[in-house]
C-alpha cells in the first residue's frame, strides 16, 4: 500500500471519529429521550388495558341481550318440525331437497357416471349452500338454518310425465311465511326456482333494500386427470350486454360485478351448475378457490343482492341447469343467453372453425354413421386433410423449387460478398422473381392451418361427446391413455405412458426429416432442424396428460401427411422442374404498376446521389 492510500485511511478514520462526537446527543438530552420512551411504554400498555376491558365488557353485554331476547329460529314457527327429505326427478336429473333450509342437497346427472363409475352427483348436501340471509327484528335470518313445511298438496311426488312442482315455506304465522318454489319438468336439465315473500314486510327491517341470495359448491373430481380437470373447472358469468368471463381457473380470485349479470355457472370441464335469472343480477360477488381436499376441485360462492322494495308480496324468478357441456345441448337451452359459451372453442379468431366446421361435421358423422368414435375421428381427419390438400400440395411444391434452385442461390453468394447483404439479397429476389418462386410459398400454406390445429387443440379436449369412449387401448378419449405406470414421476411428463402420445412424436420426426430432403441446405437451415427436432419432444411432454383423442387425431394427420407428400414426391421430378422454372425465366416478367413506380422512385434516388456527390 503506498503513502498516499495510508493517508487517505487516516483522513476517513478521523472524519468519521469527529462525526460520531460532535453530533452524539449531549447527556440531557439522553435524559430527555428516555423519559420519552417511558411514557410512550406507559401509554401503550394503558391503552392495550382499556381496549382488552372493552372487548370483555361487549361480550358480556353480548351474553346479556342474547339471553333475554328471541333468537332468529324462535322467530318462525318450528315447534314439532322434523327434517324431511323429497325428491323431484326425470329422466335426465335426480333432485333432493331438504326440508331444512329448504334447500337442493343433492344433484345426481342420471345419465352419466364419474371415471370410476360411480353416480355423477354434482352437489351434495355436505360441501353446498343455498339459502337466503336477510334481518328481521334486527336478527339476521340464515334460512339454512330453518326447517320448511311442505305444501300440503305438493307433499306426495310422482315422478311422471307431468310437471312436478315442490312448494316449501317457513312461516312466521299462517299468513307471514318465505316460499321456495322448484318446477321440474319431464326430459329436461332445467329446473325452476322461484322465491316468493308472503306479508314479510310487516316484521323484515324497514330499511331493507335487498335480500342476499347465497350459493356455495365445493366442485368434485370427476375424471381421471384431476389437474387436467381443473385447467377446465372455474366460475363463469355472461354480462346482460357483452361476453362470457370467468375468474381465474389457476389461483384463488374474489370480485364484485357492478354490471348487470345474466347467469353464474359453476362449470367444470364436461357439466356445469347454471344460476340463470329470469332477469338479470346486480352488484353478484363472485369467488373462486383452489380446493386442496383429495377428490375436490375447487370451492365456488356467490352472493346475490335480489331488489328488496318492501311490498307484502315479492316474487323472485330464476332457473337452474344441471347438464352436460355439450354444445348443441346448450344451445338448446340458451342460444339466446350464451350458455354454449361454456364449451371452451378458443380465442374468437379460430373459435368459428369448430363452431361452423368441426362440430357440424363431427355431430353428422355421429349422427349418421354408425362406427366407434375411434373411426368417427379418423373419417373426421381425412375429411380436413382432403379440403387442406391444396395447401399440402402448394407448399411442397415452393420447397421444390427451392431446392432446384439452390446452385443458382449459391453462385450468387459467390459472385456478391457476404459484406454486400442488401446487393445479395435484391440478386436473390430478382432471380426467384424471373423463376416464378415465392420464398414465402412454403411457409404461408402452413401457417394457414395453424389456426385448424389450434381449433382442434381446444376441440377434444372440451368434447363431452368423446368421454368414457374407448378406442383400442384407450379406455378414455377425453382423458390420457395409459399403457404403462411408472413408479415414480417425471417432471412436465407424469407417471405414465401415452402411447397415442409416442406415436404422435415418433409420426412427426418422420415428417421432420421427410420434410429436411425437400428444402435447400446451408448453415441458418441447419441451425433450424436442430429446432424442428426439440419440437416434437416439447409435444411429448406436454400431451402425456392430454386428450388421447387429441393426440390420435395428431397422429393420423400427420401420418396422411406423409402419405400426401410420399405421393407428391412420386409425381414431381426435379429435372423436369428446373426445365420449367428455366422457360418461366426465359418470359418477359410483367411488373406491377407499384413495381414500376419503386423501380421510378430508386432510379431517381441514384441520379439525386450522383448530382450530389458532383
Amino acid at each position: 500500500m503506498d503513502k498516499n492510500s495510508i493517508s487517505g485511511l487516516i483522513i476517513i478514520a478521523l472524519i468519521l471519529v469527529g462525526y460520531s462526537y460532535f453530533m452524539s446527543p449531549s447527556k440531557e438530552e439522553l435524559r430527555e429521550m428516555h423519559i420519552r420512551d417511558s411514557i410512550a411504554r406507559v401509554e401503550a400498555q394503558r391503552l392495550a388495558a382499556i381496549e382488552k376491558q372493552q372487548k370483555e365488557d361487549f361480550a358480556l353485554s353480548q351474553q346479556d341481550s342474547s339471553s333475554k331476547t328471541e333468537t332468529p329460529f324462535s322467530l318462525f314457527k318450528q315447534d314439532s318440525l322434523t327434517p324431511e327429505e323429497f325428491t323431484l326427478e326425470n329422466n335426465k336429473i335426480k333432485l333432493h331437497i331438504d326440508s331444512k333450509g329448504g334447500r337442493i342437497t343433492y344433484v345426481d346427472l342420471k345419465g352419466y357416471r364419474t371415471h370410476d363409475s360411480l353416480p355423477l352427483v354434482l352437489w351434495q348436501a355436505q360441501t353446498s349452500s343455498l339459502g337466503l340471509n336477510f334481518y328481521i327484528k334486527n336478527h339476521q335470518i340464515n334460512t339454512e338454518e330453518l326447517i320448511f313445511t311442505p305444501n300440503t298438496d305438493q307433499k306426495k311426488l310422482v315422478a311422471d310425465r307431468q310437471e312436478q312442482v315442490l312448494s316449501m315455506r317457513a312461516y312466521i304465522d299462517d299468513n307471514k311465511y318465505l316460499e321456495f318454489v322448484y318446477k321440474l319438468a319431464p326430459d329436461t336439465y332445467m329446473v325452476n326456482f322461484n322465491i316468493n315473500t308472503h306479508n314479510l314486510n310487516e316484521v323484515i327491517a324497514q330499511n331493507t333494500s335487498f335480500l342476499t341470495l347465497y350459493w356455495g359448491v365445493d366442485m368434485p373430481q370427476l375424471e381421471k386427470s384431476k389437474d387436467f380437470e381443473n385447467r377446465y373447472t372455474g366460475v363463469y358469468y355472461n354480462f346482460s350486454d357483452d361476453d362470457v368471463e370467468h375468474l381465474s381457473p389457476s389461483s384463488d380470485e374474489k370480485t364484485e360485478l357492478p354490471t348487470k349479470i345474466k347467469w353464474v355457472a359453476y362449470k367444470q370441464q364436461f357439466f356445469s351448475s347454471v344460476l340463470i335469472a329470469d332477469d338479470a343480477f346486480a352488484n353478484v360477488m363472485l369467488s373462486s378457490n383452489i380446493n386442496n381436499t383429495p377428490g375436490y376441485l375447487k370451492t365456488a360462492y356467490a352472493e346475490i343482492p335480489l331488489p328488496y322494495s318492501g311490498k307484502a308480496i315479492e316474487a323472485y324468478d330464476m332457473r337452474f341447469f344441471f347438464g352436460p357441456n355439450s354444445y348443441p345441448i346448450l344451445r338448446e337451452y340458451g342460444k339466446e343467453i350464451d350458455l354454449p359459451e361454456l364449451v371452451d372453442l378458443g380465442w374468437k379468431w379460430i373459435a368459428w372453425f369448430n363452431r361452423y366446421v368441426v362440430i357440424p361435421i363431427f355431430n353428422f358423422l355421429e349422427t349418421h354413421v354408425t362406427l366407434n368414435y375411434g373411426l368417427i375421428i379418423f373419417l373426421l381427419t381425412l375429411i380436413i386433410k382432403l379440403v387442406l390438400f391444396p395447401l399440402t400440395y402448394k407448399s411442397y411444391m415452393s420447397q421444390a423449387k427451392m431446392r432446384v434452385l439452390k446452385p443458382q442461390i449459391d453462385e450468387i453468394n459467390k459472385k456478391i460478398p457476404a459484406d454486400k447483404a442488401m446487393e445479395r439479397q435484391q440478386a436473390m429476389m430478382k432471380l426467384y422473381k424471373r423463376a416464378g418462386v415465392n420464398p414465402m410459398g412454403g411457409c404461408l400454406p402452413m401457417l394457414l392451418q395453424m389456426p385448424i390445429l389450434i381449433a382442434l387443440f381446444y376441440f377434444f379436449p372440451g368434447a363431452i361427446e368423446l368421454r368414457q369412449k374407448s378406442f383400442l387401448w384407450a379406455t378414455d378419449l377425453a382423458s390420457y391413455d395409459s399403457i404403462a405406470t411408472l413408479p415414480f414421476n417425471i417432471p412436465f411428463y407424469g407417471n405414465h405412458v401415452s402411447l397415442f402420445c409416442l406415436l404422435m412424436t415418433v409420426t412427426n420426426i418422420i415428417y421432420m426429416v421427410m420434410n429436411q430432403k425437400n428444402q435447400p441446405q446451408n448453415d441458418q437451415m441447419k441451425g433450424m432442424q436442430v429446432m424442428m427436432y426439440i419440437m416434437p419432444v416439447m409435444f411429448l411432454f406436454i400431451f402425456n396428460s392430454y386428450s388421447s383423442g387429441l393426440s390420435y387425431y395428431y397422429f393420423i394427420a400427420t401420418l396422411i401427411t406423409i402419405v400426401q407428400t410420399w405421393v407428391i414426391r412420386k409425381f414431381v421430378n426435379d429435372e423436369k422442374l428446373l426445365k420449367q422454372i428455366e422457360m418461366a425465366k426465359a418470359k418477359p416478367v410483367k411488373k406491377s404498376r407499384f413495381q414500376q413506380k419503386l423501380e421510378e422512385m430508386q432510379r431517381q434516388q441514384e441520379r439525386h446521389r450522383r448530382q450530389n456527390k458532383k
